[in-house]
């Protein structure tokens, strides 16, 4: 899981194009995110929850406010060269809701940034302010990356058999695929894999009872 956070204070200085990053094709997805970084005027936060930490005890609506909350703290921190008016104030923000309670979701991720923080939540966010859009592309070529990173080790490491990795996403037939043939060669899951998810639980439980049927 990745989770970013922007902070720019003009929104004019944010590249043309931001959306939320579902809309935005992957070609510009990285071309913003690269210009995003490159640009002083603006600061770029990336928290990332590896899989381990998923498949922990803490629940997936914690882990979300814990990324959001990460990411935010390292751009929270005021500008030496800001005016006065403005460096007496808690810098302000806005994300995009991962809660059903707009309202709680804020709370609990300005509660995780060390520094005061005012912080409004909405749903859609990402589709409705820049700054947040900008937030959403940044965490999800993050994610892509990453996983563009794994294929290339697990291609290395057993060759073409297994397929490829895909996106990652359970909807994505590849990445289904992949797990089979990994779990049907190896009796277990890669250690990139999700334990707790569905389609692991799924992959697994198919590749027992085939082991039952043979014997």
């Amino acid at each position: 899981m990745f989770a970013a956070a922007v902070r720019v204070a003009d929104p004019d200085a944010l590249p043309a194009g931001i959306d939320d990053s579902k809309n935005v094709a992957p070609e510009r997805r990285e071309e913003i995110a690269a210009e995003l970084r490159d640009d002083d005027r603006i600061a770029v936060g990336v928290a990332e929850i590896p899989v381990e930490r998923i498949d922990g005890d803490e629940d997936m609506n914690t882990l979300t406010v814990t990324a959001h909350a990460e990411a935010v703290s390292q751009v929270v921190g005021r500008e030496a060269d800001a005016p006065a008016a403005e460096a007496a104030r808690d810098p302000e923000g806005i994300a995009d809701a991962g809660d059903t309670s707009e309202e709680r979701f804020a709370r609990r991720v300005a509660d995780g940034v060390p520094e005061s923080v005012e912080l409004t939540a909405e749903h859609g966010a990402d589709e409705e302010y820049p700054v947040v859009g900008a937030a959403s592309i940044v965490a999800k070529v993050e994610r892509d990356a990453h996983v563009a990173a794994l294929a290339e080790q697990y291609a290395a490491a057993h060759g073409p058999e297994l397929g490829e990795l895909g996106s990652g996403y359970p909807s994505d037939p590849n990445t289904r695929e992949f797990l089979e043939a990994f779990v049907a060669e190896r009796g277990e899951l890669p250690d990139c894999a999700r334990r707790s998810w569905s389609t692991c639980e799924d992959v697994l439980a198919a590749a027992e009872q085939s082991g039952l049927g043979d014997f």
